[in-house]
């Protein structure tokens, strides 16, 4: 299963979707965080994430301290005409461009087995943004309920128990395909070479992208889908990443230098105290 914010009005589906939960705690990125590791689909070198940091985010970038990473203590965009998305409990942000829209900060959206009962959590981000929420429409099930696809889903999430941000980022990327486009076809993901990246506010970690090929499509939305995870330490020495994943071969695919433009925003957030 996958998950994707549901719409007012839509109560979302089964199957290949997102699912989105509304909570007041952690529990459920907690939990996903604890079962990460299982998910390690495919293997195999892909293409690194591609093109460099934008000339944008260099400027911004070559300014801050080799180590120490600029803190966001307002929650204001780093990028002119884009929308800032904020995680607080993580204390981390990030900027989308026009026509993405952040979702609640008390919201996750996770991907889980299709099979499972229990519907846990293979991997989980908090705070998201989606593109396109209702990209595809369809009535798989011939229930005569209507259930949307997302384009695309960008957020966070801390990543407790993991031994490395190299780690994090071949598995999350991995995670997010398996569960929102490949299942249960682990060997039609792929993942491409880990590499070092730093963004415009001099935080640094490990990146990978994953992607599926060749999947069967079951349902008139099901599409190949892509994933890149950006894995990092906290100020406090916590592991914790930031995830795209999408449609991938599609006609309104986000392009994978917009993928590279949003994750050079990625920043510390430390609100000032009121």
């Amino acid at each position: 299963m996958t998950a994707t914010p549901p719409t007012p009005g839509d109560g979302g589906g089964r199957g290949r979707r997102t699912k989105v939960v509304a909570i007041a705690t952690a529990a459920v990125v907690v939990v996903a965080a604890a079962v990460t590791g299982a998910v390690l689909a495919g293997g195999g070198d892909d293409e690194a994430v591609p093109g460099p940091v934008p000339s944008s985010a260099r400027a911004s970038a070559s300014s801050s301290a080799t180590g120490t990473p600029r803190g966001d203590r307002t929650g204001e965009p780093t990028v002119a005409g884009w929308r800032a998305v904020v995680n607080p409990g993580l204390g981390a942000a990030f900027d989308v461009p026009p026509g993405w829209a952040p979702q609640s900060r008390d919201w996750v959206t996770y991907v889980a087995e299709d099979d499972d009962p229990a519907d846990e959590p293979l991997v989980a981000m908090k705070a998201p943004a989606v593109l396109k929420a209702q990209w595809c429409a369809s009535d798989d099930d011939r229930d005569g309920g209507t259930e949307h696809t997302t384009l695309a889903s960008a957020g966070t999430r801390g990543n407790d128990g993991a031994r490395s941000t190299e780690e994090i980022a071949r598995a999350d990327s991995a995670a997010w395909v398996y569960g929102g486009y490949a299942q249960p076809d682990h060997d039609k993901v792929t993942t491409g070479p880990v590499t070092s990246f730093t963004t415009a506010s001099g935080l640094t970690g490990s990146v990978a992208t994953s992607r599926s090929s060749g999947v069967e499509g079951r349902g008139r939305c099901d599409s190949d889908g892509k994933a890149t995870t950006f894995a990092f330490r906290t100020p406090d020495g916590d592991l914790a990443s930031w995830s795209f994943f999408g449609a991938d071969g599609v006609g309104d695919e986000v392009p994978d230098a917009t993928i590279r433009e949003i994750m050079a925003t990625v920043r510390v957030f430390t609100p000032t105290e009121s």
